[in-house]
């Protein structure tokens, strides 16, 4: 996590309304210089609407402001207040003039000398690998190769505040983790604040400081990244997430640091506090379930229980398992483990997990 300095951004009070519905509702954000947020939900959470409300395009905002700096809108005149900002979108919106004329038209339109253009443009160019692509015609250019000049166009006016919204959605995978490794750099030590909007929950983990959830125009959860995919404030934040097993129980035992919740008849120890009784959801990582073959293997952690594969769902980089151990349980396996343990649906096999990787959510009585 990055130090906090000075705020740039401030939504105080926003709210967004369209034909009497409220499409967003935001009592307060502040977004500090440095900060990477990542802004997450699902379709028609309002993430877009979030983001044109901060560069100032929403024309139904019906109370509060968003401020950056001194200035805000409403009350500033829109092309003074969006003056600090970059944007870049799904769609890389690039005009078709050669890779260096679109990396430059930022610093032309603010009046940067041609030395100090040149300058800059060569290190955008050499920072997103696009440097041998400089006299080519915009429109020509992959998919990829578009979206490297839409950052290096966006970044090359230094803004202090870069919005993305869903940059890397339209990219095959290589393409995407590439790109994701420049922009990483680029914004090491950097001080423009990024709001991201993304699907992917990876690229969140990966570029984001904090992270905000967002659904029907509310915001659910705010916090550090990690802290966000851990410890879910709820079960629809949990499950958004990535925590794909979410297991309804009951608290049966309590003390010395540790939870025993009884699950579809099934006993999990937790660390944490809970007084008996107490109706909770019981959230457990895919990534932090080992699975194994055999006997029970010896271990240290607290949890382990004999299961039955249901499915094996092939992913990009594991397999995705959907294992029967009394209650449904979601594991991450690699695609050699998969081989070397010969797994198949149907197989039986042993599952363990340390009463640290569970999360509880408490509920009400």
């Amino acid at each position: 996590m990055k130090a906090r300095t000075k705020p740039v951004l401030t939504i105080s009070e926003l709210l967004v309304e369209r034909g009497g519905n409220v499409i967003l509702d935001v009592p307060e954000l502040i977004l500090s210089a440095g900060e990477v947020l990542a802004v997450i939900g699902p379709n028609g959470a309002g993430k877009t609407t979030l983001l044109t409300a901060v560069l100032g395009l929403q024309k139904s905002i019906s109370k509060g402001s968003v401020a950056r700096g001194g200035l805000s809108f409403p009350g500033t005149p829109p092309h003074l207040y969006r003056r600090g900002f970059a944007m870049v979108f799904q769609d890389s919106l690039l005009f078709n003039g050669t890779v260096s004329e679109n990396v430059a038209s930022g610093l032309k339109i603010r009046g940067f000398g041609r030395s100090a253009i040149k300058k800059t443009v060569s290190e955008q160019l050499e920072r997103f690998g696009i440097a041998a692509l400089r006299d080519r015609r915009a429109h020509s250019l992959s998919g990829g190769e578009a979206q490297r000049v839409s950052l290096a166009r966006a970044l090359a006016t230094s803004p202090e505040i870069l919005l993305l919204d869903e940059p890397f959605a339209s990219l095959d995978t290589p393409t995407r983790e590439s790109i994701l490794d420049d922009l990483e750099m680029a914004l090491s030590g950097s001080d423009t604040a990024v709001m991201l909007v993304t699907h992917d929950r990876v690229e969140a983990l990966r570029l984001a400081d904090s992270v905000i959830v967002l659904a029907k125009g509310r915001i659910l959860q705010r916090g550090e990244t990690i802290d966000v995919l851990r410890r879910p404030a709820n079960e629809f934040v949990a499950s958004f997430a990535g925590t794909e097993t979410v297991v309804a129980g009951r608290v049966v035992r309590s003390g010395g640091g540790l939870v025993v919740v009884s699950a579809s008849g099934v006993e999990i120890e937790a660390a944490g506090d809970a007084h008996k009784g107490q109706r909770v959801a019981v959230c457990i990582r895919p990534e932090n379930i080992v699975v194994s073959t055999g006997t029970r293997s010896r271990t240290s952690a607290r949890n382990s229980f004999a299961g039955r594969i249901v499915r094996l769902l092939p992913m990009a980089h594991f397999h995705k398992a959907v294992i029967d151990c009394g209650f449904p349980l979601v594991a991450y396996i690699t695609h050699h483990s998969i081989e070397e343990m010969g797994l198949r649906e149907g197989g039986r096999v042993h599952v363990s997990f340390k009463a640290t990787s569970v999360h509880l959510i408490k509920k009400e009585r």
